[in-house]
């Protein structure tokens, strides 16, 4: 299977590494120099456009930052009609499932598949071919494109037929993230105001009912002034709007998450945006410290 890849970030390139170690032959293109730099010495070759990535490959595998440049990328760099006839899109960002069906539907047109698969998991994940996978597809294709998805993530489902499906439970695994980091900013804010060791509150949290995935693996940083970057308070920015996005496509009341979101946007415009997610507390310290 020829596999042209765009977009070549902090997960790309490990996803795309993961898939050359697999045998996967791999094309590559992205904005970045150091980027293709670094694919071309994981063994995969460079292309100076997307569309001559695409040329020729059997399936057009996209890792970009959002909807918009998905469609850029598509639709006006030229990839879909560089693909092989038959060929299949797989688009694995995180994007608003209206938005994914409208893709889905210009793809299709052109004669193409469509493969709605966000994944989960973080760098750590991609590194270590652990991602959490979602599929939206018809059951053909997923059977298809199985064996590249397995070089990728060892957690996949198929979530549904339609393109979108995938989307909608990526948006909803985002809300209840970003909720939860917010919710155990918050939880420590009022322990600080009361006087309470952090570090023993989190010893005890942690082995409660009240623990968390995230509580437990943001809590200690929460506790660190600057601790290393595993993703940025910008990132929960962005799929926290994809959230609400998608509430209001489907009309449903999100209180949680937009309270959450406005948490999060606070930190980010207060320049903070790039600091790790947990940093989140920085805000609800402020906001105490008048209180």
């Amino acid at each position: 299977m020829t596999i042209a890849f765009v977009g070549l970030g902090s997960m790309g390139t490990p996803m795309a590494r993961n898939l050359i170690a697999a045998g996967f032959d791999l094309s590559g293109y992205d904005m970045s120099a150091k980027a293709l730099d670094m694919f071309e010495r994981n063994g995969g070759k460079p292309a100076p456009t997307a569309a001559k990535a695409a040329a020729g490959a059997e399936v057009a595998l996209l890792m970009v930052v959002n909807a918009a440049q998905a469609e850029q990328v598509l639709f006006t760099d030229g990839v879909v009609d560089a693909l092989l006839p038959g060929g299949v899109v797989v688009l694995m960002s995180t994007c608003p499932p209206g938005a994914v069906k409208g893709i889905a539907a210009r793809v299709e047109k052109t004669g193409r598949s469509f493969v709605d698969a966000p994944v989960s998991g973080g760098v750590a994940g991609a590194e270590s071919a652990a991602l959490t996978i979602m599929v939206g597809t018809s059951k053909d294709n997923f059977e298809r494109v199985l064996p590249m998805l397995r070089a990728l993530g060892d957690k996949l489902f198929h979530v549904g037929t339609e393109a979108g499906q995938g989307a909608a439970v990526k948006v909803v695994n985002q809300l209840l993230c970003g909720v939860h980091i917010a919710a155990a900013a918050e939880g420590f804010a009022l322990a600080s105001k009361a006087g309470i060791d952090p570090q023993v509150l989190l010893e005890i949290l942690g082995g409660s009912a009240a623990s968390s995935w995230m509580l437990k693996d943001r809590g200690p940083r929460m506790l660190q002034e600057d601790p290393e970057v595993t993703s940025a308070v910008d990132i929960f920015v962005k799929d926290l709007g994809l959230v609400l996005e998608a509430g209001r496509e489907a009309k449903a009341a999100l209180p949680l998450a937009a309270s959450a979101y406005q948490m999060f946007l606070t930190t980010s415009g207060r320049g903070d945006g790039a600091a790790d997610d947990s940093q989140v507390i920085r805000s609800y310290d402020l906001i105490n410290r008048g209180a």
